[in-house]
C-alpha cells in the first residue's frame, strides 16, 4: 500500500495503529504521545461502598490474553513509532503500575533512551474503595529520545516559566479530567473511561516539541492530544481503531481555535545568536582597561582590548577567569560578570541582550 504523503498527514486516522503507522512515511514524526492500553487486567465489577458500579475500563480494547501477548503488541507499537520518528524526535508514553514497567522494558530493547520518568500525581484521584491497598495516585510517563546521542527538544526556559522561574521538577501534581472538560455520550456518561487532562498534555507538548513540529497519538481516543497540539500551533495526527471516538476527537479538534504565532513562538536562549564578549568591547559597551566585579564584589578582573580578561593571577575569557577565581571546573560568565553603570551594577548579560535586539 502507498504512502500517505504530506499535505495528508494531519488529522484522525480511523483504522487499528499498526496498520496506519505501516501507510505513513518513515522519519516524518517529532514528537510521538502514546497512552495505550494498560492491560488492567480486571475480573469482575468494581463496587464502591454503597455497592455502586465504578465507571471503569471494561472495553475489549483494554484486555489481553496474558503478559506475553501484552508484550507482544507494546514492542510492535513502540517499533512502528521507532521507524516514523525524525533522529531528533521523543516519544512520550503513560501508564500505570500495570503496565508501565513492561513498557520501559520493552523502551530499551528496542534502543530509545530514557530521558525522565515523569510521576503524575493526581489532586483528586479515584479511592481505594475496598481499603486493601493504597490509594492509586499517579501514573508515570516516561520521556524517550531515540538513541542515546539524540539531539532531543526541550523547551527549559518554557518549563521554567510555566512553574514561576523555578526548574520544572519531574514529579507534576495536575487534576484528573473533570468538569466541563469530561467528554459525555447522549446518556451523560464518561464518553471514554481515561480521557487524559488538557493541562498534562499542554506540559508535554510544551516542554518537547515547537510550534509547526508534527505530533503523533497512535492511540487517539476523545483527542485530547490533538486539541493541544492544535491550540499550540503544532500538526498532529491521531489513530484511533473506534469509530464513535475518531468522530468525537475529530469534531472536538476541529472546534479549538489555534493561538497566533505570537503566543506559541517561545524563543530558547540555548538558540539565540552568539555573541563573543569581545562585540561588547568593539561596540564600546564594555571598556579596554575597565574592571569588571561579580554580584558580591568579592572578586574582580580587568577587560583587555581582545575580549579577555586579566586579574591578579588569572588570564583568559569571562568564564575561565570566573571559574579560576572561584577554583570551579566551570562558570558562566555571562551570569557572573558585572560593570559599574551610572545608577548601579549592570550584569553583561543585559549588554549582550541589546547587541542581539541590535543585530537581529
Amino acid at each position: 500500500m502507498d504512502a500517505v504523503q504530506p499535505p495528508f498527514l494531519e488529522g484522525v486516522l480511523q483504522g487499528d495503529c499498526l496498520a496506519e503507522m505501516a501507510r505513513l512515511p518513515a522519519a516524518s514524526v517529532d514528537l510521538v504521545f502514546a497512552d495505550p492500553p494498560y492491560n488492567l487486567q480486571l475480573s469482575g465489577e468494581l463496587t464502591r461502598p454503597d455497592n455502586s458500579r465504578v465507571d471503569g475500563v471494561e472495553a475489549d480494547w483494554d484486555k489481553f490474553a496474558d503478559f506475553a501477548e501484552y508484550d507482544l503488541f507494546t514492542r510492535a507499537w513502540l517499533a512502528a513509532c521507532r521507524r516514523l520518528m525524525k533522529p531528533s524526535g521523543a516519544l512520550w508514553v503513560i501508564g500505570s503500575y500495570h503496565n508501565i514497567f513492561r513498557i520501559g522494558a520493552t523502551l530499551q530493547d528496542l534502543g530509545f533512551w530514557i530521558l525522565n520518568d515523569v510521576v503524575w500525581r493526581k489532586s483528586n484521584p479515584m479511592p481505594n474503595f475496598r481499603g486493601r491497598r493504597f490509594t492509586n495516585a499517579h501514573e508515570t510517563l516516561l520521556w524517550c529520545a531515540a538513541d542515546r546521542e539524540a539531539r532531543y527538544t526541550f523547551n527549559y526556559e518554557a518549563m521554567k516559566a510555566l512553574n514561576d522561574e523555578l526548574q520544572m521538577r519531574s514529579d507534576w501534581l495536575i487534576p484528573i479530567c473533570g468538569g466541563p472538560e469530561r467528554l459525555k455520550d447522549a446518556e451523560g456518561k464518561k464518553a471514554h473511561p481515561t480521557q487524559k487532562p488538557e493541562a498534562l498534555l499542554h506540559r508535554v507538548l510544551l516542554a518537547s516539541s515547537r510550534p509547526g513540529d508534527l505530533v503523533l497519538d497512535p492511540f487517539c481516543g476523545t483527542g485530547t492530544t490533538g486539541a493541544v497540539a492544535r491550540r499550540l500551533g503544532r500538526r498532529f495526527i491521531g489513530i484511533e481503531r473506534d469509530p464513535a471516538y475518531t468522530v468525537l476527537a475529530s469534531n472536538r479538534i476541529a472546534a479549538v481555535t489555534p493561538a497566533g504565532n505570537d503566543a506559541v513562538i517561545i524563543a530558547s536562549k540555548r538558540e539565540a545568536p552568539r555573541v563573543p564578549f569581545g562585540s561588547l568591547v568593539e561596540r564600546g559597551l564594555v571598556r579596554p582597561g575597565e574592571v569588571m566585579f561579580d554580584q558580591s564584589r568579592r572578586w574582580t578582573a580587568r577587560v583587555r582590548a581582545d575580549g579577555s580578561l586579566i586579574s591578579a593571577e588569572h588570564k583568559g575569557s569571562i568564564h575561565a577567569v570566573a571559574a579560576q577565581l572561584q577554583g570551579a571546573a566551570a562558570c558562566n560568565g555571562w551570569a557572573f560578570w558585572y560593570v559599574q553603570r551610572q545608577g548601579g551594577p549592570v550584569p553583561i548579560d543585559a549588554l549582550r541582550q541589546q547587541v542581539r535586539a541590535e543585530t537581529h
